[in-house]
């Protein structure tokens, strides 16, 4: 499993795609590349994100999938490298738009993400550091930031490896950079 972590409009979405693409490639023939697609896109600026990340994708050979929530419901290969985009939005998804988030959308979130790492050749992980702004938030979006916060430490606590992209320059954080951009 590899987390890969950046700011809004840093490079980690190239950064994950080259790695799968890699990994693939390393892996041999067999394997599928599959991009599991998590933002519901409700809104104008959403559709055109979506489509901005497809045509990144396009002409590397992702199969795309949606998943909003409840990655237990993916049928994948175990000879599948998985592109999982991304873990801000798959937990929005699960919290639901209650007064507060469901405290339990983080925890159920890591089991999934724990038994898909299981069963396919590799997970590769984007999630987002939304945290460093100091913008004082209602409670909803402090709740949402302390589950994310919390699922992202046990995320990395788990992977093989964390990236952190800055300024699209990948930077390790834990174990060798996956892949090497020229």
């Amino acid at each position: 499993m590899i987390l890969i972590t950046g700011g809004s409009g840093s490079g980690k979405s190239a950064y994950a795609e080259a790695v799968s693409v890699d990994l693939k490639r390393r892996a041999g023939t067999k394997e599928t590349l599959v991009y599991v697609a998590t933002m519901r896109p409700v809104t104008k600026e959403g559709l055109q994100r979506v489509k901005r990340h497809q045509a990144m994708r396009e002409g590397k050979g992702f199969c795309t999938v949606e998943c909003y929530e409840n990655l237990d419901s993916l049928l994948l290969s175990e000879h599948s490298v998985v592109l999982l985009e991304c873990m801000s939005n798959l937990l929005l998804n699960e919290c639901g738009m209650g007064t507060l988030p469901d405290e339990m959308a983080g925890k159920r979130i890591l089991s999934q993400v724990e038994r898909l790492a299981e069963r396919v050749e590799a997970l590769v992980i984007v999630t987002n550091e939304i945290f460093s702004d100091g913008i004082w938030y209602d409670d909803y979006t402090r709740e949402y930031q302390d589950q994310l916060a919390w699922l992202n430490k046990a995320l990395a606590n788990r992977a093989d490896k964390v990236v952190e992209v800055v300024y699209s320059i990948p930077l390790s954080v834990k174990g060798e950079l996956p892949c090497i951009l020229s």
